[in-house]
């Protein structure tokens, strides 16, 4: 049997005795750039990812440092990264060197929410989850740097960065009351607190809109634009060493030459076939949750601040924020009853990746172990967004009043490109010609899930 070599740097380089010759030192220094750029990629993902959204509320949506979005169609969340197809989404981006410490006035009631980073560590959470425990108040988030004032009657959060991310979602079922919490919150800068702005409550309206990371030359200039303002710690500085080498330096323009522009194109191809298998294929001790199920336990992240026990979490950093985007204590639960739990599907139960020209179908066994509700959704793999199907569905869930149950209580759901004879209320649409993956959603998960009492089937082809 013959075995076809790899074409390795090595074997590209010819030799002048132990050296490589002169002449073939370009192809050396080709390779330490593309290596160290596919480095820089996956360490710059959550960065980047919060800067692209950015871009889309402020030049897309016509978004100011007033406003909030809101989030409420199917359509309105078709850019959103693995976005809840459930629940509303309210949140917007701030600048503090702009604005200045920030207040956030959050209203009585069930909401879930938080504040973060750019790299998309959390800051604080908020409402039930947070400090206010769901009965409201006001939170000063302070820029990183300077002292908080002396104010009584708030709950201070000193920012680890210079932009943030303020984003909620109302978790109650009645739309009215819902919406109220939503018309009740407030955001505005801590200067203008005695005669605070109007907040502004915008929608995508219908916008064709991207939060996912742009590919080639763009990943870069979305990189060296966020990285002008943006703070970055000293665990980091090597990749700012290679940012340098890259051509992306703080106070200097991003002017490639034909050279790097490939290099950079390339990098950015490779780099993110590399965060899709680190996503996908997960290889994290504990990434699978029943070890006879094709269930991933898909937040690997230990804690908000990114850092394992003796190093920093980059590839588990780097398969979320791939896959999705933002982090919060409240969205990885270790408390019964509490938070949200999420589990992801990326394989069938024959271990081949989700094709949307198949059919499948998911037995959902009875008593599920969500105090709130569940959901199980579906989303295009190459955009990691909600599935733009026809149907203008991408869920199926507890809270769907025309959800048909089995006789035991369980619940089967159909996936698959054409509508089945029977089961069309628990039926999501796929596309063939693409492949797709699921999560499914605990909110308030209870004991069963917490100790694996309580199993969900795997997506099964039919």
């Amino acid at each position: 049997m013959s075995v076809e070599l790899i074409d390795t740097l090595v074997d590209r380089v010819q030799y002048d005795g132990e050296l490589p010759r002169r002449e073939d030192l370009s192809v050396v220094f080709d390779e330490l750039d593309f290596q160290q750029a596919c480095q820089a990629y996956l360490w710059a993902l959550p960065l980047v990812s919060y800067a692209q959204w950015k871009t889309q509320h402020y030049d897309v949506f016509g978004a100011t440092g007033s406003d909030l979005v809101h989030y409420l169609s199917y359509r309105d969340r078709l850019g959103l990264i693995t976005a809840n197809a459930t629940t509303p989404y309210i949140l917007n981006f701030f600048d503090l060197s702009e604005s200045g410490a920030l207040v956030i006035d959050l209203p009585a009631g069930p909401t879930a929410g938080g504040v973060s980073d750019f790299w998309q560590r959390e800051i604080g959470a908020l409402g039930e989850m947070g400090p206010d425990q769901g009965q409201g108040g006001k939170y000063l988030i302070v820029p990183p740097g300077e002292a908080a004032p002396a104010a009584d009657g708030y709950y201070v959060l000193k920012s680890t960065g210079v932009n943030i991310f303020f984003g909620f979602r109302t978790l109650d079922p009645d739309p009215v009351r819902a919406q109220s919490l939503v018309d009740a919150v407030k955001i505005y800068p801590y200067s203008q607190r005695h005669n605070p702005p109007a907040t502004r409550l915008i929608s995508p309206d219908g916008k064709t809109w991207t939060g996912d990371q742009p590919g080639g030359i763009e990943y870069w200039e979305r990189l060296h634009g966020i990285y002008q303002s943006e703070i970055v710690d000293e665990r980091d500085r090597f990749y700012l060493a290679m940012l340098r080498q890259l051509g992306i330096e703080k106070g200097k323009p991003f002017e490639p030459d034909e050279r790097m522009r490939a290099l950079l194109e390339r990098a950015s191809a490779t780099g993110e076939l590399m965060a899709q298998a680190n996503a996908f294929a997960k290889r994290f001790p504990g990434s699978i949750y029943w070890p006879d199920r094709h269930w991933d336990h898909v937040l690997n992240l230990t804690n908000p601040s990114q850092r394992g026990k003796g190093y920093e979490e980059l590839l588990e950093r780097t398969a979320w924020f791939y896959e999705a985007v933002s982090f919060s204590e409240a969205m990885n639960s270790r408390t019964p009853g509490a938070g949200q739990a999420y589990l992801g599907a990326y394989t069938d139960s024959e271990d081949d990746w989700l094709d949307g020209g198949r059919n499948y179908s998911l037995t959902v066994p009875a008593d599920v172990p969500a105090k709130l509700f569940w959901s199980v959704t579906v989303y295009d793999i190459a955009t990691r967004c909600l599935i733009d199907n026809e149907q203008r569905r991408g869920d199926r869930g507890s809270r769907d009043a025309d959800l048909v149950r089995n006789a035991d209580g369980s619940v089967t759901v159909f996936f698959g490109p054409v509508r089945p004879e029977s089961g069309e209320a628990n039926w999501v649409q796929t596309i063939a010609g693409k492949h797709w993956f699921s999560y499914f959603r605990f909110y308030g998960p209870l004991e069963p899930y917490f100790d694996r009492s309580w199993k969900l089937g795997d997506i099964t082809p039919r």
